[in-house]
C-alpha cells in the first residue's frame, strides 16, 4: 500500500468522523419529527385510558376504536364529502390558476405587471378579514351547504397564480412560435404544449391546493354548519374532541382517517412536488 493511500484513507477516516455530529443531529431531529405520527398510528390501536397515560406501543383495540368512531359520525359520507370537494377545488383552482399564470408570464405587459402587483398584495390579507364578506355573498347567492359555497373563494388565489407564473418564466418560447406556424392558437397551445411541459408544477400545485382544500376547516364550518350532511372530516375530528369526556382512542382513529389520504398524494407525487417547487420545466 503506497503512502499516497494511506493518506487518502485517513483522510477519509477524518472526514467520516467530523461528519459523526451530523449524522447525530439529523437523526435525533427525524425521530423528533416523526414521533407525531408515530403515536397517533399506536394511539389509534389504544384504549382512551391507555392513550391518557401516555402508552406509545400498539395495542389491541383498533377495531374497536373503528366500531365506536362508525357508531359516533357518518365517516363515510364525511369522507367522501371531502374527496368531494377537495377534488373539485384542486382541479378547478389548477386550471384557473395556470391559465392565468400562463397569460401573466408569457403575454405580459407594464399594465398587466401593475395588475399582477396588486393581486400579490391579497396574499397580506389574513382570511379571516376577508371571512363576512365572502359569507355574505355566498349568502345572497343561495349557495351555502352546497359543494360551491366550499370551493368558489379558493379556486383561485394569489400564491397559486405567482407560483405558474414564476415557474412559466422556464417555458421555452420558441415553442410557443413554432406552434403558431402550425397553425395553432393560444388555447390549443395552453392545453398542448404548456400543461404537458409543465406537468410538475401542476402536480406540486395539486398538492398543496389539495391539502389546503381537505385541511380547511373554519371556512367549511361557517358555510355549511346547518347542513350536518355536508360536513367534512375536520369537522367530524372537531365533533369527537366536543364532547364533555372525549374517547382518544376513537378521536385518533379518526385523525388517523384524516391524515391518510393527504400522505398518499404526497407519497406518490413527491418527485414531481421537489420538480415543481424548484421551478422544474420537463
Amino acid at each position: 500500500m503506497t503512502e499516497t493511500t494511506v493518506k487518502v484513507k485517513q483522510n477519509k477516516s477524518a472526514t467520516q468522523r467530523r461528519l459523526i455530529p451530523s449524522y447525530i443531529f439529523l437523526v435525533i431531529w427525524s425521530f423528533i419529527s416523526v414521533f407525531p405520527l408515530y403515536w397517533m398510528i399506536t394511539a389509534a390501536t389504544n384504549t382512551s385510558v391507555e392513550v391518557a397515560r401516555g402508552k406509545i406501543i400498539f395495542g389491541t383495540y383498533a377495531a374497536k376504536n373503528f366500531q365506536h368512531l362508525l357508531a359516533a359520525e357518518p365517516l363515510w359520507r364525511n369522507l367522501a364529502n371531502s374527496f368531494k370537494y377537495s377534488i373539485v377545488q384542486t382541479v378547478l383552482c389548477l386550471l384557473i390558476c395556470s391559465l392565468a399564470g400562463f397569460g401573466f408570464e408569457l403575454y405580459h405587459d407594464k399594465a398587466k405587471d401593475k395588475l399582477f402587483g396588486i393581486l400579490l398584495l391579497a396574499m397580506m390579507v389574513p382570511q379571516v378579514a376577508t371571512m363576512i364578506p365572502l359569507f355574505r355573498m355566498i349568502s345572497k347567492m343561495h349557495l351555502l351547504n352546497t359543494v360551491w359555497a366550499f370551493i368558489l373563494p379558493s379556486i383561485s388565489t394569489p400564491f397559486m397564480i405567482m407560483m405558474f407564473r414564476q415557474n412559466s418564466r422556464n417555458f421555452p418560447i420558441d415553442i410557443m412560435e413554432a406552434a403558431r406556424l402550425d397553425g395553432l392558437n393560444e388555447f390549443q397551445i395552453f392545453y398542448r404544449m404548456y400543461m404537458p411541459v409543465m406537468r410538475s408544477t401542476y402536480a406540486a400545485a395539486a398538492v398543496i391546493t389539495f391539502m389546503n382544500a381537505w385541511n380547511s376547516y373554519m371556512w367549511p364550518k361557517v358555510v355549511m354548519n346547518t347542513d350536518t350532511s355536508a360536513q367534512t372530516m375536520p369537522m367530524l375530528i372537531a365533533n369527537l374532541a366536543a364532547g364533555y369526556t372525549v374517547d382518544y382512542g376513537m378521536l385518533m382513529m379518526g385523525v388517523l382517517f384524516c391524515s391518510v389520504p393527504t400522505m398518499i398524494i404526497f407519497f406518490i407525487l413527491q418527485k414531481q412536488f421537489a420538480e415543481g417547487i424548484t421551478g422544474a420545466v420537463k
